[in-house]
């Protein structure tokens, strides 16, 4: 035989065989990457190991970091739950509470025959009980915020009489501390697009927040920046190095000793919830003692 066809034949020969070789490794490869994927334990940091068949490695790579990703999105979803878990614990303790201290009075008054003590004891359950009140609205208001199908209807509002409205509706509480807040507009017939019940309680909750931790009357000032429109509340605050603008909006802050044991600590985290489903943002500063809450909102 010619030696030529002979050098062609082996040639064939050797590609045929290098091809059986190549598709074993590769049907290898694949099925010990199928196997893996069946049978592995999902709480197992087990990664996918293959030969080195060009592509098939990189399908390997890819299974092990989408792995890792899915890993990590279990931890943190186990850590929210345990936080969540530790909130609750916190929030059941300032729920009962107010709700002993009310029983209590309530048992005094039963058993007092002096008619000014027993109306001082019942004032004193009524307010607890209103305490109570508070706590578990603010809990159905945040549960209600982070509903991922929340769709509110959104008007054109005419701000500063809106705010005006709200600081109004404070005047009980802004007189018995003697304070008279400070309103300053650049544009008093500026416009923006909102709910009128949420926006009603973030103004209303990001106020109380001023009154119950702050230690100076509210200044309350509006400006446009760029596209959008800033609402700014700015107080002092007696103890600054207690708080964390980072972490303001965070459910339950108050839990932290920075907050104290007024409120539930889910107002602000209620109107952060509620701006973002009306696009417009909240954002916190602390400069000195002053603490500075920003509502922006598209024109």
């Amino acid at each position: 035989m010619d030696s030529s066809i002979v050098a062609i034949v082996l040639f064939a020969l050797g590609l045929a065989m290098g091809a059986v070789l190549v598709s074993t490794r590769y049907a290898g490869d694949l099925s010990r990457l199928a196997r893996f994927l069946r049978e592995r334990d999902p709480q197992s940091n087990a990664r996918a190991t293959v030969a080195a068949a060009p592509g098939v490695t990189e399908l390997a790579d890819a299974v092990n970091a989408e792995l890792d990703r899915s890993a990590r999105a279990h931890l943190e979803t186990l850590r929210r739950q345990q936080e969540f878990q530790r909130d609750l614990s916190a929030l059941s303790h300032d729920i009962r509470t107010p709700l002993m201290g009310a029983k209590g009075y309530l048992q005094l008054a039963r058993d007092e025959e002096d008619p000014s003590a027993r109306s001082r004891h019942l004032d004193a359950a009524a307010k607890r009980i209103d305490a109570t009140t508070e706590l578990l609205d603010q809990l159905f208001a945040y549960t209600k915020s982070t509903d991922p199908d929340l769709a509110l209807e959104l008007e054109p509002v005419a701000l500063k009489p809106f705010v005006e409205e709200v600081l109004i509706g404070q005047y009980p509480a802004f007189e018995k501390l003697g304070w008279e807040p400070r309103v300053a507009f650049a544009d008093a017939d500026v416009m923006i697009e909102a709910n009128r019940d949420a926006l009603a309680r973030i103004l209303t909750n990001l106020v109380v927040n001023a009154l119950r931790h702050g230690s100076s009357a509210p200044s309350v000032e509006e400006a446009k920046t760029g596209e959008r429109v800033c609402l700014s509340i700015s107080n002092g605050v007696e103890d600054p190095s207690s708080l964390d603008p980072e972490r303001l909006f965070d459910r339950f802050y108050q839990a932290d000793a920075a907050r104290g044991a007024k409120g539930s600590g889910l107002g602000l985290s209620v109107s952060a919830n509620l701006a973002r489903a009306m696009g417009m943002e909240l954002t916190a500063e602390l400069a000195g003692s002053v603490l500075t809450i920003t509502l922006a909102a598209p024109c």
